[in-house]
């Protein structure tokens, strides 16, 4: 399901066709020249980059399409019965008003964080006397298994991992900005990259501010 790269500009809220107040995030979203088709995918390009800072080969090969280097490139999914050309852009007319789509960034980091607050651990008794307030506590069995589970919650390195916001509505496509105004939060910091994608399970509705049923699916 083809989509575009984008940026992540920032949070702001506007009025509904209800009258009703809804936060939206802005996404700069294209516009993405199509560098190469494959069999099953179409490879896309964002955010114009030095071409000093590219190695020969890529320079090359921009020169060679005769498109302006790109910082940013991704390959998603062709959509059924169209056809692509290199060169072509991907614009945010790819979009409509009340259409639901799926968004992927790398959610912001977080550094190191314990168990309560990486994996919300309810935490030990907190009575007087007790010593294990937020500690880890029994990691597993000496006997059976023998060894600690992989994929056990533990403290650790919390966000900087791809994360997919799934069933999110867009409230206002703006053409002339290359704008999505997408209803929720999104993954991500401010000027973080963004892939934004059809859902593959809501279609759009006619008008009114919809929660779509968000889920975050980490990747």
């Amino acid at each position: 399901m083809v989509g575009l790269i984008g940026k992540k500009i920032g949070m702001t809220q506007i009025f509904a066709a209800d009258n009703s107040l809804v936060a939206v995030t802005a996404v700069e979203a294209g516009p993405c020249p199509i560098l190469a088709i494959k069999d099953k995918n179409i490879q896309l390009g964002f955010d114009l980059a030095r071409e000093k800072s590219l190695k020969k080969a890529q320079s090359g090969l921009y020169k060679k399409l005769n498109i302006a280097p790109r910082k940013v490139i991704k390959d998603l999914n062709k959509e059924a019965g169209v056809e692509y050309k290199v060169g072509d852009e991907l614009k945010v007319d790819l979009f409509t008003e009340g259409e639901f789509v799926d968004v992927s960034g790398i959610s912001i980091g977080k550094g190191f964080a314990g168990g309560m607050k990486r994996w919300h651990w309810k935490g030990g008794p907190r009575t007087h006397g007790s010593t294990s307030h937020r500690r880890v506590g029994s990691i597993g069995s000496s006997t059976t298994p023998g060894r600690v589970f992989k994929g056990h919650h533990m403290p650790g390195h919390m966000g900087a991992q791809k994360v997919t916001v799934q069933n999110l509505k867009i409230i206002k496509v703006e053409p002339a900005n290359n704008l999505l105004l997408i209803e929720g939060a999104v993954p991500g910091h401010k000027n973080g990259y963004l892939v934004i994608t059809k859902a593959l399970k809501k279609k759009a509705s006619a008008g009114g501010s919809a929660s779509g049923g968000k889920k975050a699916v980490n990747k």
